[in-house]
């Protein structure tokens, strides 16, 4: 009995492993995501509300693809925004929410790149510091796909 029931907490583990190493469904899990209004020294502010499956990813290494996010005179090599969408369709160019976008801190410099890429690193949720996205990866790698 102990054993079927160890067996059965690895299969368990190594599921959810595999479904925040599936980059397609992270965007989708990271879309549920509320907002309250608030008020800080400025205003009215929304904070993000985070759905229990995106607070299950949280501090667990996962993989986003999409493109990178390029800022004139800011793109810094180790520090870079990825977007679920193109960059015509992004949430700083077009339609869309702060939902498809994400900070990373890169272990290594890398060089823009309009193609897609994979990045993979641990996620932190941030629904207090309004200088930074809701969504950041750190110790996070790239992959140009």
């Amino acid at each position: 009995m102990k054993q079927l029931i160890f067996s059965t907490a690895i299969l368990l583990s190594f599921g959810v492993a595999a479904q925040f190493a599936d980059s397609s469904k992270n965007w989708e899990t990271l879309a549920g995501v509320k907002y309250e209004k608030s008020q800080d020294e400025y205003g009215e502010i929304y904070v993000p509300k985070f759905g229990d499956d995106v607070q299950k990813m949280n501090g667990k290494t996962v993989s986003l693809k999409g493109f990178i996010i390029p800022f004139e005179g800011m793109f810094e090599p180790k520090h870079i925004i990825i977007s679920s969408l193109p960059i015509a369709a992004c949430f700083f160019c077009g339609g869309s929410g702060p939902e498809t976008v994400a900070e990373a801190y890169l272990k290594e410099e890398v060089k823009y790149t309009a193609k897609p890429v994979t990045v993979t690193g641990r996620l932190e949720l941030n629904d207090t510091d309004y200088d930074q996205l809701m969504y950041i990866l750190k110790d996070a790698e790239v992959k140009v796909d």
